[in-house]
């Protein structure tokens, strides 16, 4: 009996000493802080939120050329890439011009006979005009020499003209840029075949960017032209573009009923490339409101809310969210959060409502 009682006391002290590290590993693992820095935590401050109609588009060039073949020939050499800078006049791209360097040498050759021919025949002319006033020709020989005369001339001018449509099209081998800029799409190389109306180069102005959007057609009553506009452009991050209402179409697509408006730019905010996508707001009217970022709501179905830092813990704080400023990419928070409040900028998923936290600074920014 004492035997038994002893091997009982001696299975539980081993059950205790074995369950004991992981009590402590999972106390360990409860109480682990957080370590956030600085990046990881965004102060929130009140910010204009801007309301009225949204403007969807892209970022297009008001000057543009797309240069294209003139002639069929072989591409000899391309001379710019994607990207750089051209000023007028620069040659872009040369084409084969051995057959076309044929054709004005054989059209000069032409000019000249012809030349040779109307010099005779005026010549001639001027002889017969001379003899029928002394009375040694008769009148019909006159006329017959002057038509000769003339049609030589006919010849000659359209000879001529042969040679300046020859050398027109030999020109038109060597393509060269009509305006400074840069390019923006390269599509040939050396080596192909271009064929006449095939595109060459396209350039543009970097300096005339301009944003081209659609506005529902219902929002027409609110906007004129000189409005201010402010967007976001996919790609320029951390900047805010602005610009103003040039000009409003007078009519709508007839498949999306939107309409077309023409903004200028007016800030430092001026993309280099082509065909960005944007999304602006015509600020009818302006308030400020504490705004917060896509990547700091935690969304769970209908609710929505934020990851707050509240004494040494983190807090999940339940909000009530408004319109989304099309201009900033934010969020209006109605409630839930105050001013100076400091969110976890990009919560993670294995947050613990009270876990403890530490910041490796201070200095937190908005």
């Amino acid at each position: 009996m004492l035997s038994k009682a002893l091997v009982c006391l001696c299975l539980v002290g081993t059950l205790v000493a074995c369950s004991k590290p992981a009590t402590e590993e999972k106390k360990s693992e409860t109480t682990a802080a957080l370590s956030l820095g600085q990046e990881d935590v965004l102060v929130l401050d009140a910010l204009e939120h801007g309301s009225g109609p949204v403007i969807t588009g892209s970022v297009q060039p008001e000057r543009r050329a797309d240069l294209r073949a003139e002639v069929s020939a072989v591409v000899l050499r391309v001379f710019k890439e994607n990207g750089d800078t051209v000023r007028q006049g620069d040659l872009l791209v040369s084409l084969d011009d051995a057959v076309l360097r044929d054709n004005l040498s054989s059209a000069e050759e032409g000019s000249r006979a012809a030349g040779q021919s109307f010099d005779s025949a005026d010549r001639q002319y001027q002889r017969q005009k001379s003899l029928q006033a002394q009375g040694m020709v008769s009148m019909q020989a006159l006329e017959e020499s002057e038509v000769r005369r003339n049609t030589a001339q006919s010849e000659w001018v359209a000879a001529k003209a042969r040679v300046a449509a020859a050398r027109q099209q030999l020109d038109r081998t060597l393509v060269r840029a009509p305006f400074d800029g840069m390019v923006s799409a390269r599509k040939v190389s050396a080596g192909d075949t271009a064929q006449i109306g095939k595109e060459l180069v396209q350039i543009i102005d970097p300096a005339s960017m301009r944003f081209e959007g659609m506005v529902s057609s219902d929002q027409m009553h609110v906007l004129k032209p000189g409005q201010r506009v402010s967007f976001r452009i996919n790609g320029v991050e951390g900047q805010t573009a602005t610009g103003k209402i040039r000009r409003i179409d007078a009519s709508a697509n007839p498949v999306t009923r939107q309409v077309s408006v023409l903004v200028d730019f007016t800030g430092d905010a001026r993309p280099p490339i082509v065909g960005l996508y944007a999304e602006g707001l015509v600020e009818t009217q302006t308030a400020p409101a504490l705004m917060l970022p896509e990547s700091a709501l935690v969304r769970e179905g209908d609710k929505v809310s934020a990851w707050v830092l509240d004494g040494q813990t983190v807090r999940k704080q339940a909000l009530e969210l408004g319109a989304r400023d099309a201009r900033l990419g934010r969020w209006v928070v109605r409630s839930g959060l105050k001013n100076g409040d400091r969110v976890v900028r990009s919560p993670g998923s294995n947050l613990k409502d009270g876990q403890a936290f530490t910041l490796r600074s201070e200095k937190s920014g908005s």
